[in-house]
C-alpha cells in the first residue's frame, strides 16, 4: 500500500473531521461543569399533610362514582390536595389520572392541575407559581432523559426565570431549571448531540457518518503507523 496516499487521506480527513473531535472533548468539559453547577434529579416525595380522619368515602365506592370503572382500575392512590384527602385513581382506560374526593365522593377534574401546582409551590418554598405549559411529548427542555409524561411546567418570576417540571402521577418535580442551567444544558446538547438539527433522522445520520468517519481516521493513523516505523536491520 502507498504509504504517501495514506499519510496524505489520515492528514485530510483527520483535519476534516477534527471538528467532531473537538466537539466530544467540549461536551465532555461541560459534562464536568455541569455536574458540579447542577443539582441532581429531584426526590420523589410526597407534598402535604394527611388526616386520615377526614377519610368518609371508601376506595371502592369511590371507584364507582367514574363512569369507566367498569372497565376496571389500574391504580387508586390517596392524595392530599388543598388540605382534603382525593383518590388519585387510574382506570385501565384512561391514561389521565382522575380525582374523587374522599370526604364526600365529588368527582373533579380541576384536581389534577391544582395539585401540580401545590407540588411545585412546596418545592419552591412557597412562593407563587404560575403554570405555563402542560406537556404530552418532549420538547428541547425537557428532554427524552427525563421520561416521565405528561408534566406540567410551573414558573417563578425571579430573575433566573426558575421552572420546574411536575409530574402529578409520582407526586413530584421531575426536572427544576433556570436560564444560567439551561445555558449550560444547551451548550451540552449541541456539542454532544448535535442539537441544533432539528431533524431526529437527520441528525442521527449526522452523528453516525461523523463517528464513522472519526473511527476510519484513527484507523488510517494506525496503519500509517506500521508502513513507516523504522526497518529492522539485516544484521
Amino acid at each position: 500500500m502507498n504509504k504517501h496516499f495514506v499519510r496524505k487521506a489520515h492528514r485530510w480527513l483527520g483535519l476534516a473531521f477534527s471538528l467532531t473531535i473537538l466537539m466530544s472533548a467540549g461536551s465532555g468539559v461541560i459534562h464536568n461543569v455541569m455536574t458540579r453547577t447542577q443539582l441532581p434529579p429531584p426526590p420523589a416525595r410526597p407534598t402535604g399533610t394527611l388526616d386520615p380522619s377526614l377519610i368518609k368515602i371508601s376506595p371502592a365506592d369511590a371507584a364507582a362514582r367514574l363512569p369507566d370503572a367498569a372497565q376496571g382500575i389500574a391504580a387508586i392512590n390517596v392524595r392530599s390536595i388543598g388540605m382534603q384527602p382525593w383518590y388519585q385513581i387510574y382506570t385501565a382506560s384512561s391514561r389521565a389520572a382522575q380525582y374523587v374526593s374522599a370526604v364526600d365522593g365529588r368527582v373533579d377534574p380541576a384536581q389534577d392541575e391544582a395539585y401540580a401546582a401545590q407540588i411545585a409551590s412546596a418545592f419552591l418554598a412557597g412562593v407563587p407559581v404560575k403554570k405555563t405549559d402542560f406537556l404530552t411529548s418532549f420538547n428541547t427542555e425537557y428532554i427524552n432523559i427525563f421520561r416521565i409524561l405528561p408534566v406540567y411546567r410551573y414558573d417563578i418570576d425571579d430573575a433566573l426565570h426558575t421552572r420546574v417540571y411536575v409530574s402529578t402521577t409520582t407526586g413530584s418535580v421531575t426536572r427544576h431549571t433556570d436560564d444560567e442551567r439551561q445555558f449550560e444544558a444547551r451548550i451540552f446538547t449541541n456539542f454532544h448531540k448535535l442539537g441544533f438539527i432539528p431533524n431526529k433522522d437527520l441528525r442521527d445520520l449526522v452523528l453516525t457518518v461523523l463517528t464513522a468517519a472519526t473511527c476510519f481516521v484513527a484507523l488510517l493513523g494506525v496503519l500509517l503507523f506500521f508502513l513507516t516505523r523504522p526497518k529492522r536491520s539485516s544484521s
